[in-house]
Formats: C-alpha cells, sequence, structure tokens
C-alpha cells in the first residue's frame, strides 16, 4: 500500500509557517502580539514557524510532485503531513487562541480570589493551550473530518505523547522520586487492584462473560487502552469485548480530562494533590496527562511530574494484573463447566504488550540522575514537553470521535462508570485527607 497522497496541502502549510514567521520577524503583527501579550513567546514563534515551514515545503514540494513506491520509506514519510496539519493546529491554540481567550476572561474581571491574587474564569475553567487543543482536535474530526492525506500522520500524535513522558524522566531528582514513588505504590496499589476486583465482581452480580469482565477489569484497573490489549488475550476476549472497553475508557476518560481540573481549582490543590489524584483517578495515559497539563500548562511541570509518577507505577502493576486475570480466567471457566481452557504463555504477552515508553522513561532518569544534562539542557527538555504534550493532546483530540464513544456497550459503560466514578471520589478524598506535602 502506498500512503503518500500526491497532495499540495503539506507544501501550503510549509508556505503558511514562513510568511508568519516573516510577518513576526518583520514586526507586521506588533499590534496582535502587544494585545494577546506574546511578547515573550516571538522568538520561538519566528524559529519555529521557519524551522517547521522549511520542512513542510520541502517535504511538500515531494508529496505533491515526486514518485511514490510502496515501502518505510514511504510509510514514514507520508505521515510528515498529518503530523504537520496537528502542529499548525496546535500552534494557531497555542500562540493566538488560547491568549486570546485569557485576554477576554480577564476583561471579564476575576470571579474569586483577593485583590492580589485574582482568579479569572479561564483559569477555574481551564481554558488553556492543552484543553482548547484537545477540543479543537475533537472539533476537526467530527465536525470536518481529517482529510485523507492527513490521516497517517495523525496517529503520530500518540509517538508525541509517549516521547513526552520519556522526557519527563529528565525532569526527576532522586529524592522526588523516592518520596512519591513511595506514596503511588500505597495508592496505586490499593486503587488498582481494588478497582480490578470490584469490576470483576460486579460483572459476576450483572451476568458479563468473563471474557468482558477481565478485560474490563484491566483497563478500569490499570491504565486504561494498553492494559485492556495486553489483557485480551489471557481472559480470550472478543474484537467486540475490547471495542467495548476503549468506548467506556475513552468516555469516561475525555469527562475526567474537563472535569478533574475544574474540581482542583476550586479546591485550591496542591500541584502534588492533583497529580496524585489525576495519577490514580483517571483511566488512561494520555487523559492523566491531559487533565495534569490543563491544571498547570506552563511553569516546571510539576503538577504533570507528579501525575506521570503514580501512572507510571499504575503501568507497573500491569504484570500482576495480567497474572490474576489468567488464573481467575481459568478458574471460572473451569467452574463453569467448559471446555478445557486453551493456556496461554503469560509472561510473553506482559513481554510483548508491556508499554516501552515505561522502560525509556526508566533510562532517561537514570541518565539524568548521573549528572549527564547540564541546566540549560534540561530547560530545553521542558520546552520541548511543552510542545511534545501540546502536539499530542491535540492529535488526541482527533482521534476522539463520537462514533468511537458510542461503541461503550451498556453494561461496560454501566460497570466501567460505576467504578470509575468511585474510584475518582475515593481517590480524591484520600487525596484530601492524607496528601499534604510539597516535594
Amino acid at each position: 500500500m502506498v500512503y503518500t497522497r500526491k497532495s499540495p496541502a503539506l507544501f501550503i502549510i510549509g508556505i503558511i509557517l514562513l510568511i508568519h514567521g516573516f510577518l513576526l520577524a518583520g514586526g507586521y503583527l506588533a499590534g496582535m502580539v502587544k494585545y494577546l501579550g506574546l511578547a515573550r513567546a516571538t522568538g520561538e514563534m519566528i524559529t519555529l514557524s521557519y524551522v517547521f515551514g522549511a520542512i513542510g515545503v520541502v517535504i511538500g514540494l515531494w508529496h505533491w510532485f515526486g514518485s511514490h513506491k510502496e515501502g518505510s520509506l514511504d510509510y514514514y514519510v507520508s505521515t510528515v503531513a498529518g503530523g504537520a496539519f496537528i502542529l499548525i493546529i496546535a500552534m494557531f491554540v497555542k500562540w493566538y487562541l488560547a491568549p486570546w481567550v485569557a485576554v477576554l476572561s480577564r476583561a471579564v474581571g476575576p470571579i474569586a480570589g483577593s485583590a492580589a491574587k485574582p482568579t479569572y474564569l479561564h483559569t477555574v475553567l481551564g481554558l488553556n493551550y492543552i484543553v482548547l487543543g484537545i477540543v479543537a482536535g475533537m472539533i476537526t474530526v467530527n465536525v470536518f473530518k481529517i482529510p485523507d492525506w492527513a490521516h497517517n500522520g495523525v496517529r503520530l500524535s500518540r509517538l508525541g505523547l509517549k516521547t513526552g513522558v520519556i522526557l519527563l524522566g529528565t525532569l526527576y531528582s532522586l529524592g522526588e522520586l523516592a518520596r512519591l514513588g513511595q506514596l503511588s505504590v500505597i495508592m496505586i496499589g490499593v486503587f488498582v487492584l481494588g478497582s480490578a476486583w470490584l469490576v470483576l465482581l460486579i460483572g459476576g452480580w450483572r451476568k458479563i462473560s468473563n471474557s468482558m469482565g477481565g478485560v474490563l477489569a484491566a483497563g478500569v484497573g490499570v491504565c486504561g487502552v494498553s492494559a485492556a490489549v495486553a489483557a485480551a488475550p489471557v481472559v480470550k476476549a472478543r474484537s467486540d469485548e475490547i471495542a467495548y472497553t476503549i468506548g467506556t475508557i475513552l468516555v469516561f476518560g475525555v469527562i475526567c480530562m474537563f472535569i478533574f481540573p475544574v474540581i482542583g481549582h476550586a479546591l485550591d490543590m496542591s500541584y502534588v494533590q492533583f497529580g496524585a489524584w489525576a495519577g490514580t483517578g483517571i483511566l488512561n495515559s494520555a487523559q492523566v496527562a491531559g487533565a495534569a497539563l490543563a491544571y498547570q500548562p506552563t511553569g516546571a511541570l510539576e503538577t504533570l511530574k507528579v501525575g506521570e509518577i503514580f501512572n507510571i507505577t499504575r503501568v507497573l502493576f500491569l504484570p500482576i494484573i495480567v497474572m490474576w486475570l489468567a488464573i481467575w480466567y481459568v478458574r471460572r471457566e473451569a467452574a463453569a463447566g467448559g471446555a478445557k481452557v486453551e493456556q496461554v504463555d503469560t509472561t510473553r504477552v506482559i513481554f510483548e504488550k508491556f508499554p516501552v515508553f515505561v522502560l525509556g522513561f526508566i533510562l532517561m532518569f537514570a541518565l539524568a540522575s548521573t549528572g549527564v544534562f547540564s541546566k540549560p539542557m534540561i530547560s530545553h527538555f521542558r520546552d520541548w514537553l511543552t510542545w511534545l504534550f501540546a502536539f499530542g493532546l491535540t492529535g488526541l483530540g482527533m482521534q476522539i470521535t463520537f462514533a468511537a464513544m458510542r461503541q461503550a456497550g451498556g453494561e461496560p459503560l454501566v460497570i466501567g462508570s460505576v467504578v470509575g466514578v468511585l474510584k475518582a471520589v475515593l481517590s480524591l478524598i484520600i487525596v484530601l485527607l492524607f496528601v499534604r506535602e510539597t516535594i
């Protein structure tokens, strides 16, 4: 199959970015820059516009006029158009839409707080570049649709998120990881095992199949889609049961991405509290990052750091859950008097399905602990992280279709929602009562 589409789209995106960089560098957009308060960002805006504009023009010409043949080169180069499509939307949201929303919000005036520390509507609702980027992505795919030439590249957004998590490993110190790790193991251990057990219990009461209960328990209990995919072979889950689980996780996670930051601001949670809550209570890894960045979109990214430690700790429980479900499934099927259950190589399943980005995170943290990265390098990593997550989460929005959300079946959605809400509420109570320190 040839993935590259002959289209001028990427070339046009490149030209638009080059013109944007030229207008900024020449001072033609000075009035808008002043109005939106973008003076500090103009250097970044000019550089990124020129760099990605040049890339778009060069590769865009090859897309448009080149001869494309099936192969690895065609597959990978074809993703550039979709990546540029996501990036130009993320740039517009980060550089113009989010600042404009903030300007309008401040014009309305503070809705809470004091004169020294006012609270504005856009802060309370989390209307920053992360949330607006996700919404822009959702509007794009559900209202305007993804163009054919961009389809292959839109999947690249997942790589952006995973690369961001890997680079996040460079920002931790041994002290932070030790203290957060102890806290996360206790909370995640209780809530992962407890929520998986509760799904299986309610699933038994509601008479759903063992395979459906097993894959739903993994998805709701551990880390969303990755866990569901890893558990599917050991509980013999059908494709429709996996789809129901993914639909349930998607529906619940999208709601959480928007509601968690609002609740966090209303309760004035510290970054450790909110990160711990998001990393425990939200079902999917990408949605944890989305909520954490919506809560604290700029600065030292402390909330994201806390949330991802909890998320990674949750992923580390995946082998335990998969082995538990394998034993549970065999016993349930045998007790039901069915035919002999075909054995699955559980160790091989865990090895093949375990998220590689977690190992990358651990490697980058180990390198950072040796002092190999200088402070300027770490500062650059933080800047790259902001863009990787902006890119990845805008692309994530483009993968949230109303059709996919409707895939959540009746019983799986009821069970997953009940356990998900209970998990979110109980973890919030525990965090507010017992998590107070600042790392």
